[in-house]
């Protein structure tokens, strides 16, 4: 399973935002992860349908997506997924096992006291808390995917026009 993009591209994109990096750093396999990162936290938002159907390993390209009210062809991997995937690559470089989260909800600590000191933790609504807490959030990887991606849980109940 290849990652979107290439390590060339990778570098060159990683170079352009000023990012250090090691020249033996593992660059297919931190695309890999960047890559299964993106698919897996934006796949279900993204427009369309993988083209090649359940076979296709990566959720690029895609059949019926667009992007500004237009459509995309059906062969396209478009740049922003590419740069997405580079940044997602590189918090993984910098943070390795970052994207991997895994959590225990049974676990979670809801009040802590230690020497006098107690802490209560914000719980947010079960129905809102689908991702681990302590997963990565970039406002890079957000704004590069925007014009792809649709709202969390889909369309509005109700549309005010």
């Amino acid at each position: 399973m290849a990652g979107y993009g290439s390590d060339a591209a990778l570098m060159a994109y990683w170079d352009a935002a000023g990012y250090t990096y090691a020249a033996d750093a593992p660059f297919a396999a931190l695309r890999q992860r960047g890559s299964a990162y993106l698919d897996g936290t934006y796949g279900l938002r993204f427009p369309g349908q993988p083209t090649g159907g359940l076979s296709q390993e990566r959720e690029w390209p895609r059949t019926g997506a667009t992007a500004y009210g237009t459509a995309l062809a059906s062969d396209l991997i478009p740049a922003r997924v590419e740069q997405a995937s580079y940044e997602a690559a590189y918090i993984e470089l910098t943070k390795p096992g970052s994207l991997s989260i895994s959590f225990d909800p049974s676990k979670k600590v809801k009040r802590q006291k230690v020497e006098g000191i107690e802490r209560e933790f914000f719980e947010p609504g079960d129905s809102s808390n689908i991702f681990a807490p302590d997963a990565p959030v970039s406002t890079i990887i957000e704004g590069l995917l925007a014009p792809l991606i649709g709202p969390v849980f889909g369309q509005p109940a109700i549309m005010v026009v």
